[in-house]
């Protein structure tokens, strides 16, 4: 059975267009990369799980701040490795000098014997919809897309 994620876009209604909150991925092997190494707060979650429950409880664990507001389901999102994403959108404000992960351990270097730990995201930024769109994993493109859906905008619309 395909792995299931739930995750929470935060967005900001600004002058240029609708802006989005996004992390970074943590750990090694995204350390030196930029665009298309950006992601919503998401996890994995179990089944029997409500997904929405799972897509508040990562983006605390992943920015280190409750959200809190209206959500917005945006739909399920088959990404290119076969996982599914469960998505919501909420409106809200976000201090990134606030921004606090946890971690994973995973052996690292490579064959080396030991652990290492690492934040699951080690950034959080604002960006600009046509920024996203540049910045996310590919299979988090149609995310961005639901929520312009959403908000009753299309990229064309974007500044």
């Amino acid at each position: 059975m395909a792995k299931r994620s739930a995750g929470l876009l935060m967005f900001r209604r600004a002058r240029g267009g609708p802006e989005v909150l996004l992390v970074h991925h943590g750990g090694p092997f995204w350390a030196k990369k930029d665009d298309g190494a950006w992601s919503i707060p998401k996890g994995l979650y179990e089944d029997g799980e409500d997904p929405l429950v799972a897509a508040k409880r990562e983006f605390e664990e992943e920015t280190g701040q409750r959200p809190t507001g209206s959500f917005i389901e945006l739909g399920v999102f088959k990404q290119p490795g076969g996982k599914y994403v469960s998505a919501w959108a909420v409106e809200g404000e976000f201090d990134l000098a606030m921004f606090k992960s946890n971690t994973f351990a995973m052996e690292w270097p490579p064959r080396s014997g030991r652990l290492a730990e690492f934040p699951e995201a080690d950034r959080a930024g604002w960006f600009p919809v046509k920024d996203a769109f540049r910045k996310v994993t590919k299979g988090q493109l149609a995310i961005l897309r639901g929520l312009l859906d959403r908000l009753g905008l299309s990229e064309d619309d974007l500044a």
